[in-house]
């Protein structure tokens, strides 16, 4: 029986703790989205191993607690790279985010949703699946007068970027054939400074490779512009995983040490990240919270603050 009953649960943790493993071998998109998850999975690993430990006494799960302690440690620490240091100019102005994947069927939100905006404050709102906001469109419209999406640049209604200044050369454009008019590209003048602003709601990483192709391309796009950059959306993967990982390294982006969970809905503030928001110096972000509600939707909303600079503090 005790034989039995190692085996069973030895096998259960080695596929386990594989899956989240295998990242450190080969980038296989078929495990990216279970990779997103390696912090979960390598805890509740501990955790059963220990248990099994304590009841089997097995040498086998002395190593099998040894190898999810080290991927626990390991996510962890990636977790921490490319936080935000939080320094910046003296000149810096202050610059609030709101970004949302508001969910296309949840119209009956709407209004609710258009509360939270206005309540928040924010000088720019990222909006994804917006089609659910069109009824309220008109209302917003007085608060952010200039907009980029439904009907603006593009006829569908479902990348949508709100501003209370005036988008420059705002444009919505693909980054796959997949992820259609999912790419939105802007700038705002802030007192003087060029701000940019991308937004983006990439394809679901099991899709096979056009998850870290859409971030290939977008990391082209973002390497060409210079000065401040804020980029969100919905990544549908955490940043721990490696095609994000590079992405980050090779755009010099930066993110809140830990980024607030945004799904499943259910699991709360034990969720992971699939939603983001970045910023490239001069444009520091300061802090990234969660939305207390959300509104209906399958994802959690998040609002940023940023100090803008036009140049770095080690130029100033």
């Amino acid at each position: 029986m005790k034989a039995r009953l190692t085996c069973i649960a030895s096998t259960a943790i080695i596929a386990a703790l594989f899956s989240i493993s295998f990242r450190y071998i080969y980038d296989f998109w078929l495990l990216a989205f279970v990779t997103s998850f390696q912090l979960h999975i390598a805890l509740l690993a501990s955790f059963a191993s220990a248990i099994c430990l304590w009841a089997l006494r097995s040498r086998l799960f002395v190593a099998l607690l040894a190898w999810s302690l080290v991927l626990t440690a390991h996510g962890v620490i990636m977790q921490q790279d490319f936080s935000t240091d939080g320094i910046h100019s003296s000149s810096a102005k202050p610059f609030r985010l709101l970004s949302f994947n508001v969910l296309r069927e949840n119209r009956r939100s709407a209004e609710s949703i258009a509360d939270a905006i206005v309540a928040s404050q924010a000088d720019v709102v990222y909006v994804m699946e917006a089609a659910a906001l069109r009824s309220v469109l008109p209302r917003l419209s007085q608060i952010y007068p200039y907009r980029l999406g439904c009907g603006i640049a593009v006829s569908d209604c479902d990348l949508l970027m709100l501003s209370k200044r005036p988008l420059i050369d705002g444009k919505i454009g693909s980054l796959s054939y997949v992820s259609q008019e999912r790419a939105g590209l802007a700038h705002i003048d802030l007192e003087g400074v060029t701000l940019t602003l991308a937004q983006v709601h990439l394809t679901k990483p099991y899709f096979d490779k056009y998850h870290s192709e859409e971030l290939s391309k977008l990391s082209d796009i973002l390497g060409q512009i210079e000065g401040p950059l804020i980029l969100g959306g919905d990544f549908n993967s955490a940043s721990i995983v490696p095609d994000m990982r590079e992405f980050m390294a090779q755009t010099r982006l930066q993110k809140a040490p830990w980024e607030p969970a945004t799904w499943p809905i259910r699991a709360g503030r034990f969720g992971i990240a699939i939603d983001h928001i970045f910023a490239r110096k001069p444009a520091t972000l300061m802090s990234v919270k969660r939305l207390p509600d959300n509104f209906g939707s399958n994802h959690y909303g998040l609002i940023a603050d940023f100090m803008i600079a036009a140049k770095t503090v080690d130029s100033d």
